[in-house]
C-alpha cells in the first residue's frame, strides 16, 4: 500500500539516522538505502520529496564516511536536484541548509575544516531568522538542527585555532540547549570545547573538558561517541607529552575500531598511535603505523594523509644516516601540500624537517634560506613545533660554530616549555611535558659539558632536570568523581585479590580495575593546581645552604657519566666513565636487593646473593664515588641522581658506608625542602598495615618514643583515616606492605586494613606531613620521564610539600624493616637529623636496610 511505504520509509529513516548519529555508518546505508526504496513505492508529494531529500544528505554523511567525498558529493547532489522542485520556499531553504550542513560535516572529517566552514552558515543563519520572525515557539527539531550546526561550526573553527569564534557559537548552542532542554547534545558542546582549548593551546583546560564529555557519554552507554572524544583526547595527550599514556589508550581502541569498521577512526587512531611512538623514539612502530595511516587516508580522499605522511616522513629521517637531496625535498614537497589545504603549523613543522635535514647534511646556508622563510610561531602553535624550532636553530648555531647563540636557543625554548607546564595541574601532566625538550637539553649538556666550566654545567643541569618540584603546592581542588573512582579502584583491588586466592577467573576484573585507574588518573590530572613556580636554586644559595656538606649531581652525556660536586665553596666536573656500566650496575644491584629481602632466606642463598649485590657496590663505589673521595672527604652527601641511579640507597656504597646521604631530584627541590617551614604542631602518628608479621611489635616500640602518638592499627588504619591524620602532622610512621607501580606511578600504594592508599590520594592533603617514615617495600622508587622527572609515592609527597621522606628502593623483610626503623626512631628522639639517624640504622646490616632519605635530611 503506498500510504504505508511512505510510512514505512520513515521508519527506517529514522532508525538509520539514529545509527549514523552514533558513526555505525554501515548499519545506516543500509536502512537508508532500504527508506530509499519505500520511497519509490508511493506516490510523488511533496511529503515524499521532503522525506526522499533528508534520507538522501544522512546517506550522504554516510557514505562519506566508508567510501569518501566523491560518493558523498554525488549524493548530496542528487538531494539538491530533489529538494529544488518543491514549491515552498522555506521548505526549500531549510532542506538546502541541511544539505550543506552534512556536506560541510563530511569536509570537516576529511580533513578540511577551513572549507568546512562556510557549509554551515546557511541553515545557522536560516533557522535564526525563523527564531527572530516567529511569533510561536519553533518546533524544537529546528531548534536542535540549529545547535547541532553551530556545535560543528566550533568544531570546525576550533580545529583552524579562530578561538573566540568558536566559543561563541558554543556559547549559543549552550544557551540553546538549557532553554529548550536539550540536554544529550551537552556531552558534544564539551567535546568541541576541548577541541578548541588543545588547539589553541589551553590543554590543561582541554583535559578537562574531555574529561566531562566523557563522564556523559559513559553514563548515556555511548560506546561509539565516546571513542570519537577518547581519540581527540589521545591528541591533547600527545601535545604534553603523554606518550606512553596515550599509546596504551590507542593500543585498545584499535581493536574497539576494527570491529566498528569506521575506516576514518581507525585511520586517526592509527596516526595518533604513530605519533606516540615517535615520541617514544619508537621509530619503526612510528613508520608501521604511519604508513597504515596514510593508506587508508589516500583512499578516502581525506586530506589527514598529509599529516600521517609527516610522520612517517620524520620518523624516516631520525632512522636514517644519510640524508639525501630526495628526503629534504619530500619534506618540502609534503610542506607545500599541507599549506594549501591550511595546514599553517603542520606545513611550517615539515619544513622546519627540511631544514633541519640541510644541517645534517652540512648545508648551513640552505637551511638558514628555508628558516628565513618560515614566520615566527603563532600564539596557537603546539608546544612540541615550537621546541623542534628552537632545536633547528640551536643545532644551524652550532654548524656554524656559534655555540652561544645554540645555548641561548635552548634556553628560550626550555622557557617557552616552562610557561606551557605553568599552566597545567597534576604532577603527571607537569612531568610529562619534558618529553619535548629532551633532545634540546641534551644539546645543551652536551655543549656546556664540552666547555669544561663545572659552575654553568650546574646551571644547565638544573634548567633541564625535575621541573615537577619546582612548584609550590597549593590547596587540592576537590573533586568527588576522584575520590569515587578511587573508591571504586580500592575494591576492585580487594576482589582482584580474593579473586586469586579463590582460584577464579580474573581477566575481567583485571580489565576492569586497569579502566578504573585510567579514568582516576585523567581526573586526576585536574585535582591540584600548582601554585608559583620556584625560582631555580642559585649555585650561591645551594652553597651557603650546604654549610659543610657536599652535593653531587650525576648526568649522562654523550654515553658518558659525569659528576658535578659542590664542597667547601667550590664547583669542580668530574668525568666518571661508561654510563651503560654504571647504569647497569644499579640495575642489578637492585635486582639484587630484592632478592634479599625475606626475612628467612636459607644461608647458601645470602651467601651467593649478597656476593653479587656487593660486586656491584663495589663496581658502583670504584664508577661513581672514589673518582670523587678527593673532593667530598668525609662530608655528608646530597646526592642528585640519574636514571636508575635513582634506585641506590648509597649506604650500600662501601665509601658510604655509615655516611649521612640524602637523595633529591634536584639542587632546586633539596633548596626548598630545606629551607620550608616545619609544620607548627608536634604531632606523631603510628601506623600499621594488616599482614605484617612483626607489625605488633614495632609499633609497640616505636610508641615508646613518642608517648603523644596517635596510633592507627587494625580496623581503625583505613586509607581515609590515615588521610585524615596525615594532614599537618610533624612526624608520620607508616608500618605496611607497599608497591610501586611504574607504569601508573600515582596507583603505588601503601597496604591498609580496607585496601590501598595510593599516591593519588595524597594531593588531597592541605598541609603536608613534615618528615614521613615509608617502613614498606619500593616506595622510594619512581618512574623516570625524559629530565630526570621522577613519579612516585614518595616522590608525590615531596612535590606535594613533604621536607623528608624515608623510604625503600627495593624490597624489604618486615623483620628487618622493624629492627632498622627501631634504630632510626631511637637516634631520632636522641635529636639526629634524619639523613644521621638513617645512616646509623643502615650501616648495621646496609644490604639488607636499603632505606634511603628523600629531600632534605
Amino acid at each position: 500500500m503506498p500510504a504505508r511505504a511512505l510510512e514505512r520509509a520513515r521508519e527506517l529513516y529514522k532508525s538509520g539516522w539514529a545509527e549514523q548519529e552514533n558513526y555505525r555508518a554501515p548499519a545506516a546505508i543500509r536502512l537508508l538505502n532500504r527508506a530509499l526504496t519505500h520511497t519509490d513505492r508511493a506516490p510523488d508529494s511533496p511529503e515524499r520529496t521532503d522525506l526522499r531529500v533528508r534520507i538522501l544528505y544522512t546517506l550522504g554523511r554516510s557514505l562519506g564516511e566508508t567510501s569518501g567525498m566523491a560518493v558523498a558529493l554525488d549524493t548530496f547532489d542528487a538531494a539538491r536536484r530533489e529538494a529544488d522542485t518543491l514549491a515552498d520556499v522555506k521548505l526549500r531553504a531549510l532542506l538546502n541548509g541541511c544539505i550543506d550542513h552534512s556536506q560541510g560535516n563530511i569536509i570537516l572529517r576529511l580533513g578540511q575544516p577551513e572549507q568546512s566552514v562556510q557549509w554551515f552558515g546557511p541553515i545557522i543563519t536560516f533557522i535564526e531568522n525563523e527564531m527572530a520572525s516567529a511569533t510561536d515557539r519553533l518546533e524544537s527539531n529546528l531548534i536542535r538542527q540549529l545547535a547541532s550546526a553551530r556545535i560543528a561550526r566550533a568544531f570546525a573553527n576550533g580545529a583552524i585555532r579562530r578561538r573566540d569564534v568558536a566559543i561563541a557559537d558554543l556559547e549559543r548552542a549552550s544557551a540553546l540547549s538549557r532553554e529548550h532542554q536539550l540536554d544529550d547534545l551537552y556531552p558534544y558542546t564539551q567535546h568541541a570545547l576541548a577541541n578548541t582549548y588543545k588547539q589553541s593551546g589551553d590543554l590543561g583546560e582541554a583535559l578537562r573538558c574531555y574529561e566531562e564529555a566523557g563522564r556523559v557519554l559513559r553514563l548515556q552507554e555511548q560506546a561509539s561517541l565516546l571513542s570519537g572524544v577518547q581519540l581527540d583526547q589521545a591528541e591533547a595527550m600527545l601535545m604534553i607529552g603523554l606518550s606512553d599514556e596515550a599509546g596504551r589508550a590507542l593500543d585498545e581502541a584499535l581493536p574497539v575500531m576494527r570491529k566498528e569498521k569506521v575506516g576514518q577512526d581507525i585511520a586517526e587512531v592509527e596516526m595518533f598511535r604513530a605519533s606516540a611512538a615517535l615520541l617514544d623514539d619508537q621509530f619503526d612502530l612510528a613508520r608501521k603505523m604511519a604508513k597504515a595511516s596514510l593508506r587508508k587516508l589516500v583512499k578516502r580522499g581525506s586530506t589527514w594523509w598529509m599529516m600521517a605522511a609527516l610522520i612517517e616522513l620524520w620518523a624516516h629521517a631520525m632512522q636514517t644516516k644519510r640524508v639525501t637531496n630526495s628526503l629534504v625535498q619530500k619534506a618540502l614537497t609534503l610542506s607545500d601540500e599541507l599549506a594549501s589545504n591550511h595546514l599553517v603549523d603542520e606545513a611550517r613543522l615539515a619544513k622546519l624537517l627540511a631544514a633541519r635535514l640541510e644541517v645534517r647534511r652540512r648545508r648551513t646556508g640552505d637551511a638558514e634560506e628555508l628558516l628565513r622563510q618560515l614566520p615566527s610561531p603563532r600564539a596557537v602553535t603546539p608546544i612540541d613545533h615550537r621546541m623542534q624550532r628552537r632545536l633547528v636553530l640551536a643545532e644551524l648555531a652550532l654548524a656554524k660554530g656559534n655555540r652561544r647563540a645554540a645555548l641561548l636557543h635552548a634556553r628560550k625554548g626550555l622557557e617557552e616549555l616552562g610557561q606551557v607546564r605553568d599552566q597545567l595541574g597534576g604532577l603527571e601532566l607537569v612531568s610529562a611535558t619534558a618529553v619535548h625538550s629532551r633532545e634540546l637539553g641534551e644539546l645543551a649538556i652536551r655543549l656546556v659539558r664540552e666547555s669544561n666550566d663545572a659552575r654553568r654545567l650546574f646551571v644547565w643541569l638544573e634548567r633541564t632536570r625535575a621541573q615537577a618540584y619546582r612548584y609550590e603546592p597549593l590547596e587540592h581542588v576537590e573533586n568527588p568523581e576522584l575520590a569515587e573512582r578511587i573508591v571504586e579502584v580500592r575494591g576492585l583491588g580487594r576482589d582482584l585479590m580474593r579473586a586469586g586466592l579463590d582460584g577464579r577467573p580474573t581477566g575481567e576484573l583485571r580489565a576492569r580495575l586497569a579502566r578504573a585507574q585510567r579514568e582516576a588518573n585523567r581526573l586526576g590530572w585536574n585535582a591540584q593546581r600548582w601554585g608559583r613556580p620556584r625560582p631555580m636554586a642559585g649555585l650561591g644559595e645551594v652553597i651557603a645552604e650546604l654549610g659543610e656538606r657536599a652535593m653531587v649531581s650525576f648526568v649522562v652525556s654523550g654515553g658518558g657519566m659525569l659528576a658535578v660536586v659542590i664542597a667547601g665553596g667550590q664547583v669542580r666536573k668530574v668525568r666518571l666513565g661508561d654510563a651503560k656500566e654504571a647504569l647497569e650496575s644499579a640495575q642489578k644491584l637492585h635486582f639484587d636487593l630484592n632478592a634479599l629481602a625475606p626475612d628467612y632466606l636459607p644461608q647458601p642463598l645470602v651467601q651467593v646473593i649478597g656476593a653479587s649485590a656487593r660486586k656491584q657496590a663495589d663496581v658502583l663505589d670504584a664508577m661513581l664515588i672514589k673518582p670523587l673521595i678527593h673532593l667530598i672527604g668525609e662530608r655528608e652527601l646530597v646526592v642528585v641522581p640519574t636514571g636508575t641511579l635513582y634506585a641506590v640507597p648509597w649506604g650500600v656504597i662501601p665509601s658510604l658506608h655509615g655516611r649521612p646521604v640524602v637523595t633529591a631530584p634536584s639542587a632546586t627541590a633539596w633548596l626548598a625542602a630545606a629551607q620550608s617551614d616545619k609544620p607548627e604542631t608536634d604531632r606523631v602518628l603510628l601506623v600499621r598495615g594488616p599482614s605484617l608479621q612483626f607489625g605488633n611489635g614495632e609499633l609497640d616500640r616505636l610508641a615508646a618514643h613518642h608517648d603523644k602518638a596517635v596510633v592507627l592499627s587494625g580496623e581503625d588504619a583505613t586509607a581515609a583515616e590515615v588521610l585524615a591524620h596525615l594532614d599537618g602532622a610533624d612526624l608520620v610512621h607508616i608500618a605496611a606492605h607497599g608497591e610501586h607501580e611504574n607504569e601508573n606511578a600515582l596507583f603505588s600504594r601503601l597496604e591498609l586494613v580496607d585496601g590501598p592508599l595510593f599516591a593519588h590520594e595524597l594531593g588531597r592533603l592541605r598541609t603536608p606531613p613534615g618528615h614521613v617514615v615509608l617502613a614498606a617495600c619500593s616506595l622510594a622508587l619512581n618512574r623516570i620521564r625524559p629530565g630526570d622527572e621522577a613519579l612516585g609515592f614518595a616522590g608525590a609527597m615531596l612535590a606535594g610539600g613533604t621536607r623528608t621522606v624515608v623510604a625503600a628502593a627495593s624490597k624489604v623483610g618486615d623483620e628487618t624493616s622493624a629492627a632498622a626503623m627501631a634504630d632510626y626512631h631511637r637516634a631520632l628522639v636522641a635529636g639526629a637529623a634524619p639523613a644521621v639517624a638513617l645512616a646509623e640504622a643502615m650501616a648495621k646490616d646496609p644490604f639488607r636496610r636499603p632505606f634511603l632519605c628523600l629531600g632534605s635530611g
